[in-house]
């Protein structure tokens, strides 16, 4: 009996099976290793990396917590200088009325509080090259 996950194709007269698993992790990868080379070149003054993840996207996450009141976005597995990441994200999301929180956990996860910013430090790592 077939599961749920599984889909059936005949193809060339014979039965194949595939897998919903399979077919997500056929996902299409760039030849240079989800961007990681071509991030590592385009930026090689860069104290920091952010290495995308299996799926080809930056490792940026949201978090609410709190029944929704607290909003917290995270950096997973950064290599290199995570303090000079965590300093420059500081600086680029504290306002003159507001300071941005951010903290170094774990030495290789930046957990940033006090905003919904995930799409934009997804876009601003983007532009910095990851």
């Amino acid at each position: 009996m077939l599961s749920a996950t599984t889909v059936s194709a005949r193809a060339a007269g014979a039965w194949r099976l595939y897998s919903h698993r399979a077919a997500l992790s056929t996902v299409a990868i760039p030849a240079s290793e989800a961007g990681q080379q071509t991030a590592a070149a385009s930026n090689p003054a860069l104290p920091y990396f952010v290495p995308r993840n299996s799926r080809g996207s930056l490792p940026v996450y949201s978090d609410i917590r709190n029944g929704g009141t607290r909003h917290l976005v995270l950096i997973r597995n950064v290599q290199g200088d995570i303090q000079a990441l965590a300093r420059e994200i500081r600086k680029r999301y504290s306002s003159p009325d507001h300071a941005a929180k951010v903290e170094v956990q774990h030495e290789r996860h930046i957990v940033l509080s006090g905003g919904r910013w995930t799409r934009d430090v997804t876009e601003w790592l983007v532009q910095k090259g990851f």
